[in-house]
C-alpha cells in the first residue's frame, strides 16, 4: 500500500542507525515552515491549473504530515494512525446530516452548523473566548479576516459597512501597501498589530 511504504520510508529516514543526518536533526519547529510552504505550493498549482504539479505538491504536503507524525511517534505523543482516526472522527461528527439523522437544507446552513460544532469543540478544549484558537502564524490578512468573522458570529462586531466591489477593495488594499512602503512600515506587521488590538477589544466586550 503506497501510504504504508511512505511511512516506512519516513521511519527509515529518521532511523538513528543509518538514517538521513538532515532528517534526524529536524524537530516540529524546524519542519513547520516547510509545511506552510508546501501548502502555498499546493494553492499555487491549483491557481495555475497545473494538475501534474498539483499531484506532486500534494505528495510533498502529505510528506509533511508523515514527517510530523513520525516525530510524534518517536516521542510517544501519537502516530499517523491516530492522526487519521482523529480526522475521520471529526468529519463524521461535523456532518450529522450525512452520517446521522440531522437535516441540512443548504451549503450555507452546513457552514453555519460546521462553525457551531467547531465552537463546541473549542469550548470542550477549554476555550473561553470566540477569539481563542485563531493561529498567530496565519498570514496577517487571513488572521484579521478570521478574527472579524469570529467576532461577527459571536455578536461582538456587527457594524454595517458600505458595499464595496472586489476591484475597489483590491485598489484600497494596494494603496495601503503602497503607503506603507513609502513610509517604511511593514504592512504585514502593521496589520498583525491592528488585529491584536481588535482581539483585545473583543475579549473585553466578552
Amino acid at each position: 500500500m503506497p501510504v504504508s511504504r511512505l511511512l516506512e520510508i519516513m521511519a527509515k529516514l529518521r532511523d538513528p542507525n543509518g538514517g538521513c543526518p538532515w532528517d534526524l536533526e529536524q524537530s516540529f519547529a524546524t519542519i513547520a515552515p516547510y509545511t506552510i510552504e508546501e501548502a502555498y505550493e499546493v494553492d499555487d498549482a491549483i491557481r495555475r491549473e497545473d494538475w501534474d504539479g498539483l499531484r506532486d505538491e500534494l505528495g510533498d504536503l502529505l510528506l509533511q504530515v508523515v514527517f510530523h507524525a513520525q516525530m510524534a511517534r518517536e516521542s510517544g505523543k501519537f502516530d499517523f494512525e491516530d492522526v487519521v482516526a482523529a480526522i475521520c472522527d471529526k468529519l463524521v461528527k461535523r456532518h450529522p446530516h450525512v452520517f446521522g439523522d440531522a437535516e441540512i437544507a443548504s451549503a450555507a446552513a452546513q457552514t453555519d452548523a460546521w462553525e457551531k460544532q467547531k465552537a463546541v469543540e473549542r469550548a470542550a478544549r477549554g476555550a473561553t473566548s470566540a477569539m481563542d484558537g485563531v493561529p498567530l502564524a496565519l498570514p496577517a490578512l487571513l488572521r484579521a479576516r478570521k478574527l472579524i468573522s469570529r467576532a461577527r458570529r459571536a455578536g461582538l462586531s456587527n457594524k454595517d459597512v458600505e458595499p464595496i466591489t472586489e476591484q475597489a477593495l483590491g485598489e484600497v488594499l494596494f494603496v495601503a501597501v503602497e503607503q506603507a512602503e513609502r513610509a517604511g512600515i511593514d504592512p504585514e506587521q502593521a496589520l498583525r498589530d491592528a488585529s491584536a488590538r481588535f482581539e483585545q477589544r473583543m475579549r473585553r466586550q466578552e
